[in-house]
């Protein structure tokens, strides 16, 4: 029943912040401060729980927490969560394939995408190292969620993406990104403060890149012929994206 009401807990959550957001991005530049104040309320919403399950001793402290999931598991392992973190940009491009209308054309998403990926990553990595932090399974670099905090940035790029013309592929990505984030708990990876925290990471830094109005005008390679292919490499039991550029 625990395992259950975390994973209905944090679907509700990231619907919740899909909603929001759905309404407040496609704005004029004059309401952009609103917007993004009004997009940001879920993701530190979400920062904050954490954060208090984090360094709270009690009951809804993250080592009770921890206890109450893990209990009754039978030491429950599983490795899809380092395939499913990157699903949500799998279905982005997958969605591309298929000529589903979107915001902005490949080149375009996956720019925001690399970028959006790169500073989240260096923020994760400044944190982990800063807390320093041992994980539940006895293991370092804890807090926050490295592997959440990515699939929610590919899951906020997805929903920019599509969330204007298929609410199917645009909301897809948030579930996957919570699968990721319950397994991460499940497998004794994460506390549930790290992938609390890492969500709401993810969700903030691609929110913000997309409003960066000079990352919106920079096409470098618009005016030359490139092609670009992607695909899934799975070595050392670790999932990663192969990309191939040619011109």
């Amino acid at each position: 029943m625990k395992v259950k009401a975390l994973i209905i807990a944090l679907l509700v959550v990231f619907k919740l912040n899909a909603q929001i957001d759905s309404t407040a991005v496609y704005l004029p530049k004059t309401d952009q401060k609103n917007s993004f104040l009004k997009s940001s309320i879920i993701p530190f919403s979400i920062i904050g729980v954490g954060l208090y399950v984090n360094y709270s001793n009690g009951n809804l402290g993250k080592v009770n927490l921890q206890n109450e999931i893990q209990n009754g598991l039978n030491d429950f392992e599983t490795s899809l969560d380092d395939f499913l973190f990157v699903t949500p940009s799998l279905v982005m491009y997958g969605a591309d394939l298929l000529k589903i209308e979107s915001k902005n054309d490949a080149f375009t998403q996956t720019k925001f995408l690399g970028i959006a990926l790169l500073a989240n990553g260096a923020i994760t990595y400044t944190l982990k190292k800063i807390t320093n932090e041992v994980r539940p399974n006895g293991e370092a670099d804890s807090f926050p969620s490295g592997h959440t905090s990515m699939a929610f940035v590919m899951a906020t790029v997805l929903h920019r993406e599509f969330n204007d013309t298929n609410k199917w592929v645009a909301y897809s990505g948030y579930f996957l990104a919570t699968g990721t984030a319950v397994l991460r708990v499940l497998n004794n990876e994460h506390w549930v403060s790290d992938v609390l925290v890492g969500a709401g990471i993810g969700m903030i830094v691609a929110d913000l890149v997309y409003r960066i109005e000079p990352l919106k005008n920079w096409q470098p390679l618009k005016k030359k012929q490139w092609k670009v292919m992607l695909s899934p490499t799975f070595e050392n039991n670790t999932m990663g994206i192969y990309a191939n550029l040619q011109f």
